[in-house]
């Protein structure tokens, strides 16, 4: 069978029990990603990055796809989470990197008063894949070389 679009397990996750995502209705749009590991996303702080949080995957697509992170809906009012970047943008050449094999993870801060505790196996996102467009004379030649945040170096 080829392979048009889906996900696989990134490196160094082979054996961590990571479930594929899945849509979970007929006409859902997104597939829902979860958690990779447990981990603790501290309540805000002025200065402080994001919280990664690790989902053991990678994802392969067509030249002309994207897959698009967005956060679940429930999320900020019950968790109180919020994606740092607003939209998490995968490219195809992300899938298999040198730097960390396409691994995707969700950027968080967390605008609670509390600490929040993500458990392996939480539903935190949902990715969605979509074609795209380029303009009238787009020339486009670099090659990505590396992974998270590498796209222009």
């Amino acid at each position: 069978m080829e392979k048009v679009r889906g996900f696989e397990v990134a490196k160094g996750f082979e054996d961590k029990g990571i479930n594929m995502p899945v849509r979970k209705t007929q006409y859902s749009a997104g597939y829902d990603i979860e958690a990779a590991e447990d981990i603790v996303i501290p309540s805000f702080k002025k200065g402080m990055a994001p919280t990664l949080v690790k989902t053991g995957l990678k994802a392969y697509m067509q030249d002309d796809e994207v897959l698009f992170l967005y956060n679940r809906s429930s999320n900020p009012k019950k968790k109180g989470l919020i994606l740092a970047n607003s939209v998490g943008v995968i490219d195809k050449d992300y899938y298999g990197n040198v730097d960390n094999d396409g691994h995707i993870m969700f950027a968080f801060y967390n605008i609670k008063d509390e600490d929040v505790q993500i458990k392996k196996g939480d539903c935190i996102g949902q990715a969605v894949f979509q074609k795209y467009f380029v303009a009238d004379g787009d020339n486009a030649t670099g090659v990505r070389n590396g992974g998270f945040g590498s796209t222009g170096n």
